[in-house]
């Protein structure tokens, strides 16, 4: 009688582990060329306003140079020389319809405020349109910003207000001849200035 363990197939052996296991595959870094170096790129810097001879830091970060203010002021002639012929066609055509000039006290106000109501008129019209006067045309000025950019509309209107009040306080106009740039407090409030077109066409020149 033969026993089943005889015929029962011999046991697996386990399979020996490689000797060399395969590793896997590693890239290795590219060499650097010695001439191809790595360029410290450092942060852009905040612009900064131009320094004055007096060391005090401008307003003004253009290039562009401040009209003096000989030429403003011939600039301003002419626009005032426009708003008196017009105010001459008023009083010519007040005539003609058969008003009288009686000097009393309701007739001066009402002539001077005519006048003021002119000039304000004349002023607001080249505003909103959007261009210089023609005074600043005729003596070949321009409007620019401080950052040297074309004035935006706001910036029209502002300048006008600025102007008016200038005017009227006589004190912004002659603030130009103490400050740093010759900047009046309509061009402070507005952040611009009139520049000539070309620094050959500028016709009164800083001593």
């Amino acid at each position: 009688m033969v026993g089943i363990a005889d015929y029962a197939p011999p046991p697996a052996r386990p399979k020996a582990a490689p000797r060399n296991p395969a590793k896997p595959a590693q890239r290795r870094p590219r060499p650097v060329p010695e001439e191809q170096g790595q360029l410290p790129f450092l942060p852009p810097q905040a612009a900064k306003p131009r320094t004055l001879s007096t060391t005090v830091d401008s307003v003004i970060f253009c290039e562009a140079p401040v009209a003096t203010t000989l030429h403003r002021l011939v600039a301003a002639a002419l626009d005032w020389a426009l708003v008196l012929i017009a105010y001459g066609l008023f009083l010519a055509v007040f005539h003609a319809l058969g008003g009288q000039f009686e000097l009393h006290r309701t007739n001066a106000m009402v002539f001077g405020g005519m006048l003021l109501v002119i000039g304000f008129a004349y002023g607001i019209t080249w505003t909103m349109a959007g261009c210089e006067t023609a005074g600043m045309h005729w003596m070949k000025l321009r409007l620019t910003t401080f950052d040297g950019f074309a004035p935006e509309p706001r910036q029209r209107v502002l300048r006008f207000f600025g102007s008016c009040l200038s005017s009227c306080t006589v004190l912004g106009l002659l603030w130009s001849l103490a400050d740093e740039e010759s900047l009046t407090w309509q061009d402070h409030i507005s952040r611009t200035f009139p520049t000539p077109l070309a620094l050959d066409q500028q016709i009164f020149r800083r001593v």
